[in-house]
């Protein structure tokens, strides 16, 4: 499902307990997370449930990488937020996730209203988790492309500095 399907299905529910029940079945909706991937290299830290975040970059396009996340936790409202969050941020590249802003998402939901301190940290820690490895995958394509350069590319400049003109 995606995120505008997410945005709509929302729009429909009035109250709380209708939207926590959404949650719930967005949450049974994720793509499971092998057994392998449930290890402390993929475990969220700063989330009270056990959560844990693969992510898979593609670098086959000509283009930004993409990002995707697969993720999974023991909790199901937990689930659920990780499966409007792996909505909004999956398939993406990073300058794509950076510019995205998942707190304005949970707002509009009305989400942050009814979530508590220990969950909105979670959702926090889970979103600069992504955030993260947006940026990893964006530094290691620059680094992939200086590695690249063939000498003639290469343009060394003067050490200039303004106390000697």
């Amino acid at each position: 499902m995606n995120i505008d399907e997410i945005i709509e299905n929302f729009s429909y529910l009035d109250d709380w307990e209708d939207r926590y029940r959404y949650l719930i079945e967005l949450g049974r909706t994720l793509a499971p997370l092998a057994e392998a991937a449930h290890n402390e290299a993929n475990k969220v830290l700063g989330c009270a449930s056990q959560v844990w975040l693969e992510t898979r970059v593609d670098r086959s396009g000509p283009g930004e990488p993409i990002l995707t996340f697969v993720a999974d936790s023991d909790a199901h409202i937990v689930r659920g937020l990780l499966a409007v969050i792996l909505a909004l941020y999956s398939d993406m590249t990073p300058s794509k996730i950076l510019a995205t802003d998942a707190e304005a998402l949970f707002q509009d939901l009305g989400l942050s209203a009814h979530l508590t301190r220990q969950r909105t940290n979670g959702v926090r820690s889970m979103v600069e988790r992504i955030k993260r490895e947006a940026r990893r995958a964006a530094e290691a394509k620059v680094e992939r492309k200086r590695r690249t350069l063939v000498p003639s590319e290469l343009v060394i400049l003067e050490d200039h500095h303004p106390a000697n003109e």
